[in-house]
């Protein structure tokens, strides 16, 4: 598995925090940064689910990136994500040109958290295997301090 660089360890800070922004703000606590190889940030959202069930903070961060740039630019970029990208958010990164993916907290340590809440129906699709089903490499780190981003979950969901 390639390692963590400190830009890695940077943006994995700002995502955390801004799920937890997310969380604060009344939304699911998830959020994404886009960020280029040079380390300017793209593009970064939080999670707006309730209203739009795709709505995922990787889709809004996705779309905002790819409004601006093409996959060729976006092939060098990151997807930073507080949690793994379910295989909606997965495709999405795949079909944006996004080249590598960074992301804290596991499916698995996520499905721990949320049990049957009906807010996260989880789907067991780990974001590998969907790119890995892909005609060109996406590069990914992950579960990388999934206890920090498994915090900001703790006592939102209800386990059913």
């Amino acid at each position: 598995m390639e390692q963590p660089t400190a830009q890695d360890e940077r943006f994995v800070t700002a995502v955390i925090a801004l799920a937890q922004r997310s969380r604060d703000s009344g939304h699911h606590p998830f959020a994404a940064l886009v960020v280029a190889a040079d380390g300017t940030v793209v593009a970064e959202a939080m999670n707006a689910s309730s209203q739009d069930r795709t709505a995922h903070a990787e889709m809004n961060a996705l779309r905002l990136a790819s409004a601006q740039y093409g996959p060729e630019q976006l092939s060098g970029a990151t997807l930073y994500s507080s949690a793994e990208p379910c295989a909606m958010c997965a495709g999405a990164t795949y079909w944006s040109g996004v080249g590598r993916v960074v992301y804290a907290l596991s499916e698995a340590g996520l499905l721990a958290l949320t049990g049957s809440d009906p807010e996260n129906p989880t789907l067991a699709l780990p974001c590998r295997q969907v790119f890995a089903s892909g005609q060109r490499p996406t590069q990914v780190i992950g579960p990388w301090r999934e206890a920090e981003a498994a915090a900001v979950h703790q006592g939102f969901w209800r386990k059913g």
